[in-house]
């Protein structure tokens, strides 16, 4: 057993310069390469997720804006709408109006026309009474008339 222990001891002595190393190694490849690599990665991960935020903020933002333009459209519609629908009311009253006054121009012409006829028909039936009344003035004169008849006939005749 006492030869074990030694070649133990030795072959523990001989690895002692191999941990050494390791350790030395270990220790030379953290600080120039494990670290600088924690370190990339960690600045890679913050500005991913740094970037994910942001666009997960411009997102919002551009909804936001989204919302706002399709606001904007709606009212800027609403206006358009009322707008015509005025432009419709004010075209409705002149075509009221324009046939307002048509028909009072239309009414005022057709009692002119009418008061022209009235005073038309009261001349033509003056025009007859007067033709009628010389008339009967004439065929009174003639039936009357002594030897008038007679005259008549042959002057008539002749």
């Amino acid at each position: 057993m006492g030869q074990i222990t030694s070649q133990l001891g030795q072959l523990f002595a001989q690895t002692i310069p191999t941990v050494v190393f390791v350790f030395f190694l270990l220790v030379v490849l953290n600080r120039l390469f494990f670290k600088p690599l924690s370190r990339t990665l960690d600045v890679r991960a913050k500005a991913t997720i740094g970037a994910l935020e942001e666009a997960r903020a411009q997102a919002m933002a551009a909804d936001e804006k989204s919302r706002q333009y399709e606001q904007a459209l709606q009212k800027a519609r609403q206006g358009i709408y009322r707008l015509r629908e005025e432009a419709r009311r004010e075209a409705l009253g002149e075509r009221e109006s324009s046939i307002h006054r048509a028909r009072s121009e239309a009414e005022a012409s057709l009692g002119e026309a009418q008061l022209a006829l009235n005073e038309e028909v009261a001349k033509s039936k003056t025009d007859l009474r007067s033709a009628v009344e010389s008339l009967a003035a004439e065929v009174t004169e003639k039936l009357l008339a002594p030897g008038g008849d007679k005259g008549d006939q042959g002057g008539a005749q002749a």
